[in-house]
């Protein structure tokens, strides 16, 4: 906003400036015009000088040119028919000798960016391109592309493209990358610079003459060129070999880039060039700017999605310095659980020991998670370092480490009778709304352990109406219930209470129905609510979880050198240590042709819920399926804990749907299929995730071989184009693969008390003696059993498909290609 007074100041200005005793002296006009500068930085409104600054543009002294043209530039848009008047002395300026006068008249031309003026602009910007000197030249490059963003729907002369295409040879290595700029902003409806083998040889031969920015440049045109034989592929990569280990971060992360790009085919040669830069990213880790920093720990945690083991000898330089900033320490702390293995254990935790102390909370509750994941392979050590804390009665370090162990003992049940003996007393130091729901869940699925947990809940109940927080109301409610299931006795009296509160005074209407259901379930009796509220503590499936496996380095090469790993929250960069400190590396080369098609009665149509998906047979299903083209892709990347997230979510908006409300449902669709296949539990937890990847499919998680239930959890992102639509719609697929067993037993025991139907006792004993073995079902029992045909029996995979938003075609090809992968397998292993 203007100064007050500042039209005195501006016709004191104008005095100053029509003085011609001023105008005479070269010194005191100069600092005339410097005080104008001055007054407009300072946020007067200097415009009215306009003409005045005009007619001071007509010197030879160029400070005072520069001065000027600062001015002219900024208010020129204000003043359109008063710049007519700068462009006389501008084409004057661009036949000067001086090189610098040509240069900052070409500059200030362009930088007027009046489309009035464009026609007396192209033909010094012409002359410019062919220029002696180097600086003019420079200059005039980018004058075209100013001109072409000042008019973006006109066409630029052929003759001046294949003029900027000639000047990529121009002597100098800046007016060269200046070019390359140029033509990518005048050729961006095109695809950019069309890049041949004679530009992109003469391109790598001169990247040592260009500075940082023009070698990343070229380098990242250079991603377009595709070598044409293997031999020039090894050419350019020997030629690109010293700039993987540039001192410059940017050179380095550009070359990585072009290698992964070139060598797409090539993944040993990718692998081979991510180990040497090895050296490099670790001194970008130690770099003075923290912006370079935090870059270099992010494209580690990229790189390490595909090399688990890069940086396992350095950990020791992901140690969180005291005077580091919290958002670096915490992506060190995510390093440090990736890097985590028998030898160095012991180190890293006490290592994150020290940092939950430290004096910023967020820091604090990162290091406490990092433990807590750590404690999914090392379980006993991690719950020594986590019940130790509690010591402490911080407010945030109690709250933190009541979560993490929440968490913990789903995924390891063996360490509950530890987390029950360090829950007493807890509950005292809580404040925040998500500790205090931790604990409840705690004492609700424990409560018959802890000694003192009715009384816990007495406190949070008489204080129920204070509460502001739903989610603690909510949580309240369940364990309540659930510690009456165990504990009767000492928790009736104050269930009645909750629940008169809830239903009869509670005005948040989520709370008052889940109040109802509970009331009208206990009606039903104490084994219908047992039923639903005492399901599993924990998941010991998800506790022998194969860890992540190594990822193609394809998955994420595009995004390396961008943004994107930046823009990654901690959930995100945390997914490669899901199930494991030492991820198990599996066979991208599986022996599997999932080409073959699948035959439409091996899939059966069992469940719908959320959309109307059920034609009138399989083979309907299948036969729409199979015209709708679809492309599957795995970006972007969904770490496990996302996808623990969104499918818990899922399945709690589905439960709690009502039958008028389901087809009034938000966008999203669940789906139960079953599959029959003879074969796909017992294949190799390696080829089933290469298998998947073929068609762009990533299993997250995986029960091991031998394993029942089996089960397997997967994603992809689905594109395709409607047919009464051209614009491609995206959806997100969330997958459950199920196998129990049961299914085959029933048919086995159905099946031999019919063929011994003469003795009815003696089948029946049989019936009960097979039942009796299949509890102890083995792999090759599973794989030698067979029908009294001869016949192989076939055994059904359960399938259950969430997808947001809604595309029904989309679903119903994904389920079709899903079936193929896992008959493909089938027909492998039979």
């Amino acid at each position: 906003m203007p100064y007050l007074g500042s039209e005195d100041t501006v016709r004191e200005l104008r005095r100053a400036l029509s003085n011609p005793n001023v105008q005479s002296d070269h010194l005191r006009y100069r600092n005339t015009i410097l005080k104008v500068i001055r007054a407009m930085s300072q946020g007067v409104d200097v415009s009215g000088l306009f003409s005045e600054m005009v007619k001071a543009c007509a010197t030879v002294d160029v400070v005072q040119k520069k001065l000027v043209y600062v001015f002219l530039c900024s208010y020129a848009s204000l003043n359109p028919e008063l710049s007519l008047l700068v462009i006389n002395t501008l084409r004057k300026d661009c036949q000067d000798p001086n090189p610098m006068v040509r240069s900052l008249a070409l500059r200030n031309m362009t930088n007027l960016r009046l489309p009035s003026l464009v026609e007396y602009v192209e033909q010094p910007l012409t002359a410019g391109l062919r220029d002696r000197a180097a600086c003019v030249r420079r200059v005039a490059v980018l004058g075209w592309a100013k001109l072409h963003n000042l008019q973006p729907n006109s066409d630029i002369d052929a003759a001046v493209v294949n003029e900027l295409y000639s000047l990529l040879r121009d002597p100098d290595p800046v007016v060269m990358v200046n070019c390359l700029r140029a033509l990518e902003e005048i050729l961006k409806e095109e695809g950019g610079v069309a890049i041949n083998k004679p530009i992109a040889h003469h391109l790598l031969n001169r990247l040592k003459e260009c500075d940082v920015w023009g070698q990343c440049e070229a380098l990242k045109v250079l991603q377009r060129y595709r070598p044409q034989s293997e031999d020039e592929l090894f050419d350019i990569l020997s030629l690109l070999d010293p700039s993987l280990l540039s001192p410059h971060p940017p050179v380095m992360a550009a070359t990585v880039s072009l290698f992964l790009s070139l060598c797409s085919g090539l993944p040993a040669v990718s692998l081979s060039a991510l180990e040497r830069v090895r050296g490099p990213l670790l001194a970008a880790c130690g770099s003075a700017s923290r912006e370079m920093r935090f870059a270099a720990l992010c494209h580690i945690q990229l790189l390490l999605r595909s090399l688990p083991g890069l940086m396992g000898a350095h950990y020791k330089r992901f140690f969180c310095g005291y005077a580091e900033p919290a958002y670096i320490k915490q992506r060190k702390m995510q390093v440090l659980v990736e890097l985590v293995n028998d030898d160095n254990v012991a180190l890293v935790l006490d290592e994150l020991k020290g940092y939950c102390t430290d004096v910023n909370t967020d820091t604090a509750q990162a290091a406490i998670s990092a433990i807590g994941r750590i404690g999914r392979s090392y379980s006993d050590r991690c719950l020594e370092i986590l019940t130790g804390l509690l010591g402490l009665k911080q407010e945030h370090i109690t709250s933190a480490v009541v979560q993490t162990v929440r968490d913990l003992v789903w995924v390891c049940p063996q360490c509950s009778d530890a987390v029950c003996l360090a829950l007493e007393g807890c509950e005292e130091t809580l404040q925040d709304s998500q500790g205090r729901q931790a604990l409840l869940w705690l004492l609700g699925v424990y409560g018959e352990r802890v000694s003192s947990a009715p009384y816990v809940l007495e406190v949070f109940i008489d204080g129920v109406r204070s509460e502001v927080s739903l989610g603690v109301k909510t949580e309240l409610l369940t364990a309540t219930m659930r510690l009456f299931l165990c504990r009767p006795a000492e928790t009736q009296d104050m269930l009645g209470r909750l629940l008169h509160y809830c239903i009869e005074e509670e005005t948040d209407m989520c709370v008052r129905d889940q109040a109802l259901l509970y009331y009208r379930l206990l009606h039903c009796g104490i084994e219908e609510t047992r039923k639903v509220l005492q399901g599993r503590r924990s998941d010991p499936s998800l506790g022998v979880l194969i860890g992540r496996p190594a990822e193609p380095v394809s998955q994420w090469a595009r995004s390396f050198n961008t943004l994107e790993p930046l823009r990654q929250d901690a959930a995100e960069t945390d997914s490669a240590s899901g199930g494991s400190a030492e991820p198990v590396t599996s066979d991208p080369k599986p022996n599997t042709d999932l080409s073959d098609t699948l035959n439409p009665s091996q899939v059966e149509m069992v469940h719908t819920e959320g959309a109307s998906l059920c034609p009138e047979s399989s083979a309907d299903f299948l036969a729409s399926a199979a015209g709708v083209p679809l492309s599957l892709s795995l970006s972007p990347a969904l770490s496990p804990e996302e996808f623990e997230r969104l499918w818990l979510r899922r399945q709690g908006l589905h439960a709690e749907r009502g039958g008028e409300e389901k087809e009034e449902e938000e966008d999203c669709v669940c789906v139960e299929e079953r599959v029959h296949c003879p074969a796909p539990p017992r294949c190799s937890p390696q080829s089933l995730q290469a298998a998947l990847q073929l068609v762009n499919i990533q299993a997250l998680a995986f029960t091991p071989p031998h394993t029942l239930p089996w089960r397997v959890y997967l994603y992809t992102h689905t594109t395709h184009t409607h047919s009464h639509a051209n614009a491609p719609r995206t959806t997100l697929i969330l997958g459950e693969l199920l196998y129990t067993g049961e299914a085959k037993e029933s048919k086995g025991r159905v099946k031999k008390e019919a063929d011994d139907g003469e003795d009815a006792g003696e089948g029946a004993m049989e019936g009960k003696e097979e039942e009796k073995e299949g509890e102890e079902v083995t792999d090759d029992r599973l794989s030698e059993r067979e029908t009294e045909g001869g016949e192989r029996e076939e055994e059904e995979v359960k399938v259950t498909l969430k997808q947001q938003p809604r595309d029904e075609e989309a679903l119903k090809a994904f389920l079709s290609i899903l079936a193929t992968v896992l008959q493909t397998l089938s027909s492998e292993r039979a």
